[in-house]
C-alpha cells in the first residue's frame, strides 16, 4: 500500500494557506475527502498520521496548518516549540493540563529559558482559542480549493476535528452548505443558537472522564433533534479528554478502536 503525500500550498483572497494531502498512489482521482482539523497542537506528527490513515481508507485526507501566516508558521508556533510543551505536559497527570496552578508550580522547576518559551508558546495556543473564527476562515479557504483542485472536484467532502479541532467541524457544518458530514473528537459543542445552521449529519465521540466537554452533550444532542438534525454520539466511560491521541498518556486503546471504527461507518454514509 502505498501513498502519495505533500505538502502543498494554495492562494485565496489573496492570503497564502498551506495544507497536507494523502491518497492512496493507485487510487484514481477526484477522490471524496476527509478534512483531518487539527488539535491544539497544530499538524503534528499525530495529525499528519491520522491524515495517512484515511487516505489508507481510500479517502484523499487533507490536513491544513491553521498556524501557518501566509504560508509559515511564526516562531512561537513552530513544531519544535509546540513539541517542548507537549514534552512538558507529558510529564503531569491529564488532571492538571487544565490546572494553571498545577502547570505553574512544574514549570517553576524548568530552566529559566526554557520556562519563558513554554510560557510564550502556551500563551500563543491558548490563546487562539479565542480566534476560532479566525480559523474558520481558513477552513472555509480550504473548502473552496478542494471544491476546484483536480484531486477532488466534484467530490463531497467531510470534516473530522481533534478537541480544538472538533469544535471547529462543528462550526464549519454550520457556516458551510457544502460539507457532507461532521465528526467531533471530545471538541467544545456550539449553542442551541447555532443549530438551526448545520445543514449536514455529526458525529460526536468523548471521554466519560472529561467533563468539561462531555457535559455538553445532553444538550447539543436535544436542540438537534428538536431542529430535526441527524446527530449521534458516543460517550466511552474510562476515558479522557484526548482518549484518540496515540501519542499522549490519555491515550485510551479501546475507545479509539471503537471510536475509528464508527468514524469510518460515518464517512462511509456521507461520502457515498
Amino acid at each position: 500500500m502505498t501513498l502519495r503525500t505533500e505538502w502543498k500550498q494554495f492562494e485565496s483572497g489573496g492570503t497564502t494557506y498551506r495544507l497536507y494531502a494523502a491518497r492512496l498512489e493507485r487510487a484514481k482521482t477526484p477522490l471524496p475527502v476527509v478534512m483531518v482539523i487539527q488539535e491544539i497542537w497544530g499538524t503534528d506528527a499525530h495529525i499528519l498520521d491520522v491524515a495517512e490513515r484515511f487516505a489508507k481508507a481510500g479517502y484523499l485526507a487533507v490536513a491544513p496548518d491553521l498556524y501557518a501566516v501566509n504560508g509559515e508558521r511564526p516562531d512561537s508556533l513552530k513544531e519544535e516549540r509546540i513539541e517542548q510543551i507537549k514534552a512538558f505536559l507529558n510529564t503531569l497527570p491529564p488532571s492538571s493540563w487544565h490546572d494553571a496552578a498545577a502547570r505553574e508550580a512544574a514549570l517553576e522547576k524548568q530552566p529559566a529559558q526554557v520556562r519563558d518559551q513554554i510560557r510564550e508558546t502556551f500563551a500563543e495556543l491558548f490563546g487562539g482559542l479565542t480566534r476560532l473564527p479566525e480559523k474558520l476562515e481558513i477552513l472555509k479557504a480550504v473548502m473552496r480549493f478542494l471544491s476546484e483542485d483536480e484531486e477532488s472536484r466534484g467530490q463531497k467532502i467531510a470534516s473530522v476535528g481533534y478537541c480544538m479541532g472538533g469544535a471547529l467541524s462543528v462550526m464549519l457544518a454550520s457556516a458551510e452548505p457544502r460539507l457532507a458530514g461532521a465528526v467531533v473528537y471530545y471538541g467544545n459543542l456550539p449553542a442551541k443558537e447555532q443549530v438551526a445552521a448545520i445543514q449536514c449529519p455529526v458525529a460526536g465521540f468523548f471521554g466519560g472522564l472529561d467533563e468539561r466537554i462531555t457535559s455538553q452533550v445532553a444538550g447539543f444532542a436535544a436542540a438537534m433533534e428538536a431542529a430535526g438534525k441527524t446527530f449521534t454520539s458516543h460517550i466511552y466511560e474510562g476515558a479522557h479528554h484526548a482518549f484518540f491521541n496515540d501519542t499522549r498518556p490519555a491515550y485510551h486503546v479501546e475507545a479509539s478502536r471503537d471510536a475509528w471504527q464508527k468514524t469510518l461507518s460515518f464517512f462511509h454514509e456521507v461520502l457515498r
